[in-house]
Protein backbone atom coordinates (compact mmCIF):
# COMPACT_ATOMS: atom_id res chain seq x y z
CA UNK A 1 0.00 0.00 0.00
CA UNK A 2 2.83 2.40 0.81
CA UNK A 3 4.26 2.00 -2.71
CA UNK A 4 0.88 2.71 -4.29
CA UNK A 5 0.51 5.89 -2.22
CA UNK A 6 4.02 7.02 -3.13
CA UNK A 7 3.33 6.43 -6.82
CA UNK A 8 0.13 8.46 -6.50
CA UNK A 9 2.09 11.31 -4.90
CA UNK A 10 4.74 11.07 -7.62
CA UNK A 11 1.98 11.40 -10.24
CA UNK A 12 0.70 14.53 -8.47
CA UNK A 13 4.23 15.96 -8.42
CA UNK A 14 4.49 15.35 -12.17
CA UNK A 15 1.11 17.06 -12.66
CA UNK A 16 2.49 20.09 -10.82
CA UNK A 17 5.35 20.21 -13.33
CA UNK A 18 2.88 20.04 -16.22
CA UNK A 19 0.77 22.81 -14.66
CA UNK A 20 3.89 24.91 -14.13
CA UNK A 21 4.83 24.46 -17.80
CA UNK A 22 1.57 26.21 -18.72
CA UNK A 23 2.48 29.32 -16.72
CA UNK A 24 4.46 32.26 -18.14
CA UNK A 25 7.60 31.70 -16.03
CA UNK A 26 11.10 30.58 -16.97
CA UNK A 27 11.79 26.90 -16.21
CA UNK A 28 14.27 27.71 -13.45
CA UNK A 29 11.55 29.21 -11.23
CA UNK A 30 10.21 25.75 -10.42
CA UNK A 31 13.41 24.31 -8.91
CA UNK A 32 14.21 27.68 -7.34
CA UNK A 33 10.89 27.77 -5.45
CA UNK A 34 10.05 24.11 -4.83
CA UNK A 35 11.58 24.05 -1.34
CA UNK A 36 10.09 27.39 -0.25
CA UNK A 37 7.06 25.84 1.51
CA UNK A 38 9.48 24.35 4.06
CA UNK A 39 9.64 27.84 5.55
CA UNK A 40 6.76 26.55 7.67
CA UNK A 41 9.28 24.48 9.64
CA UNK A 42 10.53 27.69 11.25
CA UNK A 43 7.63 27.39 13.68
CA UNK A 44 9.52 24.50 15.31
CA UNK A 45 12.00 27.08 16.57
CA UNK A 46 9.20 28.31 18.85
CA UNK A 47 7.59 24.98 19.82
CA UNK A 48 6.27 21.73 18.28
CA UNK A 49 2.66 22.93 18.29
CA UNK A 50 3.34 26.07 16.24
CA UNK A 51 5.78 24.13 14.07
CA UNK A 52 3.16 21.51 13.22
CA UNK A 53 0.51 24.15 12.56
CA UNK A 54 2.70 26.16 10.16
CA UNK A 55 4.18 23.08 8.50
CA UNK A 56 0.70 21.66 7.87
CA UNK A 57 -0.55 25.01 6.58
CA UNK A 58 2.19 25.12 3.93
CA UNK A 59 1.83 21.40 3.07
CA UNK A 60 -1.96 21.06 2.85
CA UNK A 61 -3.02 20.17 -0.68
CA UNK A 62 -6.47 21.68 -0.22
CA UNK A 63 -4.86 25.04 0.47
CA UNK A 64 -2.59 24.56 -2.54
CA UNK A 65 -5.59 23.92 -4.77
CA UNK A 66 -7.49 26.87 -3.29
CA UNK A 67 -4.56 29.21 -3.96
CA UNK A 68 -4.11 27.87 -7.49
CA UNK A 69 -7.81 28.17 -8.37
CA UNK A 70 -7.95 31.67 -6.88
CA UNK A 71 -5.05 32.64 -9.12
CA UNK A 72 -6.82 31.13 -12.12
CA UNK A 73 -10.08 32.96 -11.37
CA UNK A 74 -8.28 36.25 -10.76
CA UNK A 75 -6.04 35.66 -13.81
CA UNK A 76 -2.96 36.19 -11.64
CA UNK A 77 -0.05 34.00 -12.80
CA UNK A 78 1.93 34.69 -9.61
CA UNK A 79 -0.88 33.34 -7.44
CA UNK A 80 -1.29 30.33 -9.74
CA UNK A 81 2.47 29.76 -9.41
CA UNK A 82 2.15 29.78 -5.62
CA UNK A 83 -0.58 27.13 -5.79
CA UNK A 84 1.43 24.95 -8.17
CA UNK A 85 4.53 25.19 -5.97
CA UNK A 86 2.54 24.36 -2.82
CA UNK A 87 0.95 21.36 -4.55
CA UNK A 88 4.21 20.13 -6.06
CA UNK A 89 6.12 20.48 -2.82
CA UNK A 90 3.49 18.64 -0.76
CA UNK A 91 3.40 15.80 -3.29
CA UNK A 92 7.20 15.65 -3.42
CA UNK A 93 7.42 15.47 0.38
CA UNK A 94 4.83 12.70 0.59
CA UNK A 95 6.57 10.77 -2.17
CA UNK A 96 9.58 10.71 0.19
CA UNK A 97 7.46 9.69 3.18
CA UNK A 98 7.04 13.06 4.90
CA UNK A 99 3.47 13.60 6.00
CA UNK A 100 1.45 16.21 7.81
CA UNK A 101 2.72 16.69 11.35
CA UNK A 102 1.15 15.98 14.71
CA UNK A 103 1.77 18.58 17.41
CA UNK A 104 3.70 16.09 19.56
CA UNK A 105 6.84 15.88 17.44
CA UNK A 106 8.21 16.64 13.97
CA UNK A 107 8.74 12.91 13.48
CA UNK A 108 5.07 12.04 14.15
CA UNK A 109 3.20 12.31 10.83
CA UNK A 110 -0.06 11.12 9.34
CA UNK A 111 2.01 8.66 7.29
CA UNK A 112 3.72 7.18 10.35
CA UNK A 113 6.82 7.89 12.40
CA UNK A 114 9.92 9.20 10.62
CA UNK A 115 13.20 7.47 11.34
Amino acid sequence: MKTILQLEELAQFLVSIVLFSQLPFAWWWFPALILLPDIGMLGYLVNPRLGAYLYNLFHHKGIALLVGVMGLLMQQPGVMLAGVILLGHAAMDRTMGYGLKYTTSFKQTHLGTLN
